[in-house]
């Protein structure tokens, strides 16, 4: 790999380890505050909400500029966000602020993967990002908890600036606080990621031409035979991973009866898992073998039900790590296989722009449907098992979706993964 890679990868996992951290906080801040249960859930449609308002723009922009300066200025939105939670915003405004500086980071963190390098080393290069990713999720949500646990909550709130009233005066605040210095760290090896000799595409004046830009790449993506399955797949990958976070801890809350500091353990052992996946499936899957992984898809939406069997943590713990493990070595290969496409058919930025706008409209519409059978009043129990009986029939359609793409358009699928065969070596 070469030697942006690795800083790409310091800057991911420093902003990564902060989105979870926050949310935690955030979660907490709701649960102190004594705000209605509905919202919690509503955390995660709110994160996602300009990634799909500003798809069109996001993504031209990511072409248009160094995506280091992008990545940047992203964190610096990130910052901005965790101040407004200080400082008497609702959570949920400030977190949808977070969410658009994640919205403006994601096209070019990924985009300048494919500009920087060879396709032959996009599964491999996912894997690990995706592998961070996810042990920074692990480690954010962790430490989350921790800073607003018994322990370390008391240690924040003890020091204090000379002369200077911060207002920081809770738990969370503590957390949120802490969270604005691991952001200006992100800021900072934004700074060393190389400029790469990809030519930047000019940014169209007018918004209704990145309208009709992006509604294009969004449509020509969708008509490829191997991208609509990817998308679709990763789409409803993220739809779900987007939303389990969140679902984690009412879930525990209701079975096992934790708070918030101990179920941000076990959202982490999700996590866990599916570092685990993502790593081996990056060792064991070519690019042209990814749509092979699909039936997992049904396999984790049917594990999603399983939750509701779960009583005791010692079940718990693996029953996660086997859902995040499916979902891990599920998301790699079809995510490098959707670069693959979407890289050959249109811009880095514009490919990821669309990749988002789909993946976060599901982590929205998802997101929002949980969240409304949490507010008419469903148990938890009961909404986990439509969430997770809706992911396992969505995954089953995909599956036969492609079964008849292979068979309808045999030719143009062998062509594709003839390409992919040869790009993948």
């Amino acid at each position: 790999m070469k030697r942006g890679f690795y800083t790409i990868m310091g800057a991911q996992f420093c902003s990564s380890l902060a989105d979870n951290a926050l949310l935690v906080a955030a979660i907490e801040m709701l649960k102190a505050s004594e705000a209605p249960s509905w919202q919690i859930p509503a955390l995660t449609p709110m994160f996602a909400l300009f990634y799909v308002v500003l798809a069109p723009f996001v993504g031209a922009y990511a072409d248009a500029e160094p995506k280091g300066r992008v990545m940047f200025f992203s964190n610096t939105i990130k910052v901005l966000g965790c101040l407004m939670m200080l400082f008497g915003s609702h959570p949920l405004v400030a977190y949808a602020v977070v969410g658009l500086g994640a919205a403006a980071y994601s096209p070019a963190k990924y985009g300048v993967l494919t500009e920087l390098l060879p396709p032959s080393q996009l599964v491999k290069a996912n894997g690990w990002i995706e592998g961070l990713t996810i042990a920074s999720i692990i480690l954010g949500i962790l430490l989350g908890g921790q800073l607003v646990g018994p322990k370390l909550a008391p240690l924040l709130l003890a020091f204090d600036l000379p002369w200077i009233d911060t207002g920081v005066d809770t738990p969370s605040k503590a957390a949120i606080a802490s969270m604005v210095l691991v952001y200006v760290l992100a800021a900072v090896f934004n700074l060393f990621i190389p400029r790469t000799e990809a030519e930047l595409q000019p940014l169209a004046h007018s918004p209704l031409a990145l309208l009709r830009d992006f509604s294009l790449c969004n449509s020509r993506l969708w008509r490829d035979k191997l991208g609509q399955i990817s998308l679709a797949t990763t789409t409803m990958f993220w739809g779900v991973g987007g939303n389990l976070r969140i679902i984690v801890f009412p879930w525990a809350a209701a079975a096992l009866g934790y708070s918030t500091t101990q179920a941000s353990s076990l959202a982490g052992a999700v996590s866990v898992g599916v570092a685990v996946g993502a790593v081996w499936a990056s060792m064991r899957i070519h690019l042209d073998k990814a749509t092979g992984v699909i039936p997992l898809g049904i396999v984790m939406g049917l594990l999603v039900i399983g939750l509701n069997l779960v009583r005791d943590v010692e079940v718990a713990v693996p029953f996660l790590l086997l859902l995040g493990l499916a979902g891990g070595y599920l998301v790699v290969p079809m995510n490098a296989l959707l670069q693959h496409r979407g890289h050959n058919l249109m811009g880095a930025g514009r490919s990821i722009a669309v990749q988002n706008f789909n993946e976060q409209a599901c982590i929205l519409g998802l997101g929002a449907f949980y969240t409304g059978m949490t507010r008419i009043g469903l148990s938890a129990y009961v909404a986990i098992a439509v969430f997770g009986l809706v992911v396992a029939s969505v995954m089953a359609l995909i599956r036969q979706w492609h079964r008849v793409n292979c068979v309808r358009h045999h030719d143009e699928v062998e062509r594709l993964l003839a390409i992919a065969r040869s790009d993948g070596h």
